[in-house]
């Protein structure tokens, strides 16, 4: 497995991750709701990694896109220490230990671009990401309450961080 960061030649695969992510409904976006496109999603994708407070990582197999982890930074001075993350992983690759490996990347990627705070929303019911991300040394915050409207429920949102 190769942990990369991405480039806009991979835009259409990791839109492809995304949208089957999307499948297990536990997303911000629902199944088949995302519309993006491959060239738009690339210019996205040239804007991050030309900033020194955003990247987006890929996990490679077999010159395949599996899994992707966006950490979304802000240049604004006094928020500029802190990256927004969202990860998503093929789901017949869950289990095998990539988002660990994309965590432990984005760690080191946060140490050396002076990113102090990192932070993330998981939907309540999420167990799977919840155990992922306390595993990682992600702290629960708080909750939003009601803060999703999946299949005609409310659902619950924890934020968490970890300090790097």
């Amino acid at each position: 497995m190769l942990i990369r960061e991405a480039t806009r030649n991979d835009s259409a695969q990791i839109i492809a991750v995304m949208k089957n992510a999307e499948a297990s409904n536990l997303m911000l976006f629902g199944p088949g709701e995302r519309k993006m496109a491959p060239e738009p999603f690339a210019n996205y994708l040239e804007k991050l990694n030309h900033s020194r407070h955003s990247a987006l990582f890929v996990a490679e197999i077999d010159d395949t896109v599996v899994a992707y982890l966006i950490a979304q930074g802000n240049e604004a001075s006094r928020i500029a220490h802190r990256a927004y993350l969202v990860i998503g992983i093929q789901s017949n690759y869950r289990g095998r230990k990539i988002g660990t490996a994309l965590f432990n990347h984005v760690e080191k990627w946060a140490k050396d671009n002076s990113i102090h705070r990192l932070e993330l929303t998981v939907m309540e019911n999420n167990e799977a990401g919840i155990a992922l991300y306390k595993k990682m040394g992600f702290d629960i915050e708080g909750m939003k309450r009601d803060s999703l409207y999946v299949d005609g429920q409310y659902i619950n949102e924890y934020y968490m961080s970890k300090l790097v």
